[in-house]
């Protein structure tokens, strides 16, 4: 059996990074066996909140780490790299990269790389230390998942990393029939509707669109896709503005393919992002956008059909949906086909491994 490529998170639940771990593994098993290896939980609590866990059940293994730094973890992680022999570690943000790069470095494994998947957190001197602390005892190959990223990156630490932009998977993520899509969703056919996916967290912004569609005209309706600790405050916040017959929320949804082909237009209202997945879901899904111009967003955006806008302005959002809902030109799936695929992603970081040995 071939020596499997092993993908370290923190943890697994929904989330970018975590997604593009999981799709990066399941392309790159087409060439060589592949795991996602979680430092945190165990599978039975993490599928319990994430179901699509359970198809990639064969290449998922938990560690529980402990709350806080936990001493003992790189010990456990030497040995279980003895033990499975890995043809090549992948670490995906900060703890990974401490515990995982500098076990696998310590076990002999000569394969080593680490993927930023966004910078703001080097704006901290502590986590600066950290990073770079562990970049010197494991050594790994640093790759940033957008240009702005690696830019970032080398300003707070003095290394340029390599970049290898996100990809989806462009033959799941399809145009397709938007009546049986929005009919398995309970959505109105007679309706434009705008769509967001995310974390319903404060960093996500969810709250600029719901503010975005009181100042939007006519009755186009926000599907907004994900669960989050704010979840109460935005429903609250769509009861105080009236616009209960505007915004639908759907939880977390599990056919994110027949989400995206439900809609008309798709909206990334954040406050801060590395280069978004959804963005790039949404337009391999034919959708027009608009977007706060934040991170790594305008390298996700398709030139001639999304719409960026300034950040924190409900206002400006409003009026980007209002364009892209009256003039859908373009071709957004055409971009991401060129730019942002997944079979090109996970080809790049094998090749990348490759050569790091």
């Amino acid at each position: 059996m071939q020596a499997p490529m092993i993908h370290v998170v923190q943890h697994l639940a929904p989330g970018g990074l975590e997604v593009m771990a999981l799709e990066l593994a399941r392309a790159q098993a087409a060439s060589r066996p592949t795991l996602v290896l979680s430092l945190e939980g165990d599978y039975a609590s993490a599928v319990a909140a994430w179901p699509r866990l359970a198809q990639y059940r064969e290449q998922l293994l938990f560690l529980g780490k402990r709350p806080g730094l936990d001493a003992r973890l790189v010990p456990r992680l030497v040995a279980l790299f003895r033990q499975l022999k890995p043809w090549a570690v992948h670490t995906h943000h900060v703890g990974p990269l401490l515990y995982a790069a500098v076990a696998a470095r310590l076990a002999g494994v000569k394969r080593r790389l680490h993927t930023e998947h966004d910078a703001w957190h080097l704006q901290n001197a502590k986590r600066r230390a950290v990073v770079k602390l562990a970049l010197r005892l494991g050594s790994p190959v640093l790759v940033a998942d957008a240009p702005h990223v690696a830019e970032a990156v080398q300003a707070a630490i003095g290394v340029l990393p390599t970049v290898v932009l996100n990809g989806v998977d462009t033959d799941r993520f399809t145009p397709g029939d938007k009546a049986a899509a929005r009919a398995a969703l309970g959505l109105p056919l007679d309706r434009q509707i705008i769509g967001v996916a995310a974390r319903l967290e404060p960093v996500k912004g969810v709250d600029l669109a719901i503010a975005s569609m009181a100042q939007l005209p006519g009755d186009a309706l926000l599907a907004v896709a994900g669960d989050g600790g704010q979840a109460q405050a935005l429903r609250e916040q769509v009861a105080a503005l009236g616009l209960g017959q505007r915004v639908k929320f759907l939880g977390l949804v599990q056919d994110m393919a027949g989400f995206y082909q439900a809609l008309d237009a798709y909206c990334l209202p954040s406050r801060n992002e590395g280069l978004p997945l959804a963005l790039l879901e949404a337009q391999a899904s034919g959708l027009p956008v608009v977007a706060a111009r934040v991170g790594g967003v305008p390298a996700a955006c398709a030139p001639h059909s999304a719409r960026l806008v300034a950040a924190e302005d409900p206002a400006a959002l409003a009026q980007g949906m209002q364009s892209i809902l009256a003039n859908q030109g373009g071709d957004p799936r055409g971009f991401v086909l060129a730019h942002a695929s997944l079979a090109a992603a996970a080809a790049a970081y094998l090749k990348i491994a490759e050569e790091a040995a």
